[in-house]
């Protein structure tokens, strides 16, 4: 008997000691426990999460920060007029036309306490009334600052006091595979944050825009997201949403953001100069290729081909002909026509800038006094957001 209660006090002590250890180092082994749905199912359920928990690889840190800084934007404009709305005969056959004033729906950024608003031009365009709300639901009337139409860009301010501001970003820095989140109001349900990553960078040549260098991404983005915010895992603001390439009006996962690079340059000059000055040339520039280079009879492996010289243009003017390589514009290498677009713009009119080119077997330099950019039309594909 003795040696029986012997046992049974040496099991309970190594019981007693296994539990003090397993609720000082995991205290979660024993909270969790078996529960019953409705006496159908056991389950168990983890422990409540306190105030301050984050799921591992949420963005939630990233939303909160940069949400505040997103509006959504209201427009309206008058309805065009029919002709003879004021025939009576017009009138007696159709009747009174209600002409209702069109509305249009969108998104944007706060980007300093001044109350300056970065949105797409297409948000914008042609409103006569824009309405901006904030996230915290107050409302105010924004003031068109001035617009970009061959980037689709827009600065629009509103006057309230103690806004929020979204951090720029470095959008030169993105790397494919990056994650990101889109923040809008899509089709005007409210403020919605989708997350995906960068799929792209550097996309071009597919006719939204004069001027398109995007970030292609595969966060949701849907109509209403135009003009808000694309942003990194820090809620810094990487590019303005734009457009979509969609068959059904809606997010099929490719979507594209204008860089941040691009819209600080531009909300710059036209806080500063209430437009946006770019340079020009007057040449019509095409991707080197082996057919062009053996038809202009040039050796050049890389840089850009010049078909076409305006005559009397500042190209010309400075001795560039059909048949020239660029290579160089100042310090920028050139390899394709979007990056000799994008440095001509960054050029300033009436300065020379020195053009490496190549003309046959040649290579030479020339100075180039940039003149100022026409303005061109917004040409926007048919099927974007």
């Amino acid at each position: 008997m003795k040696r029986f209660w012997l046992l049974f006090s040496q099991t309970v002590t190594v019981f007693l000691a296994g539990y003090f250890v397993i609720a000082t180092l995991k205290p979660e082994w024993i909270r969790q426990r078996p529960t019953s749905l409705g006496g159908v199912v056991s389950v168990i359920e983890a422990p409540v999460a306190g105030p301050q928990a984050v799921a591992p690889g949420s963005l939630s840190a990233a939303a909160k920060r940069a949400a505040p800084a997103v509006v959504s934007i209201n427009t309206s404009k008058a309805a065009p007029r029919h002709p003879r709305s004021n025939d009576p005969w017009f009138r007696f056959f159709f009747g009174d036309q209600d002409d209702q004033p069109q509305v249009g729906l969108g998104s944007g950024v706060i980007v300093s306490p001044e109350g300056y608003i970065l949105t797409n031009n297409h948000v914008v365009e042609g409103a006569d009334e824009i309405a901006v709300t904030l996230n915290d639901s107050r409302q105010a009337q924004a003031k068109v600052i001035g617009t970009d139409p061959d980037t689709d860009l827009a600065v629009l301010k509103i006057d309230l006091d103690k806004l929020p501001t979204i951090v720029l970003g470095n959008s030169d820095t993105l790397q494919v595979g990056d994650q990101v989140l889109a923040i809008g109001n899509p089709f005007g349900v409210g403020q919605t944050v989708t997350s995906g990553i960068v799929s792209a960078l550097g996309r071009n040549q597919l006719g939204i825009n004069t001027f398109e260098n995007f970030i292609q991404t595969d966060a949701a983005i849907n109509p209403g997201n135009s003009g808000g915010a694309l942003v990194d895992g820090n809620g810094n603001l990487e590019g303005i949403n734009t457009a979509i390439y969609s068959r059904s009006g809606g997010s099929m996962g490719i979507g594209f953001a204008i860089p941040v690079s691009t819209a600080k340059q531009v909300l710059e000059d036209i806080v500063k100069e209430g437009k946006v000055t770019r340079g020009w040339i007057g040449v019509e520039p095409n991707d080197l290729s082996p057919e062009l280079a053996e038809t202009f009879g040039v050796k050049a492996k890389s840089g850009v081909i010049i078909t076409g010289v305006l005559q009397n243009g500042p190209a010309a003017r400075a001795g560039i002909r059909p048949g020239d390589v660029i290579t160089n514009v100042g310090e920028n290498k050139i390899d394709n026509v979007q990056e000799l677009l994008t440095a001509v713009a960054g050029l300033k009119p009436g300065a020379a800038t020195r053009f490496s080119l190549q003309r046959g077997g040649d290579r030479m330099e020339l100075d180039v006094t940039a003149g100022l950019r026409p303005k061109a039309p917004l040409r926007r594909a048919p099927e974007k957001e």
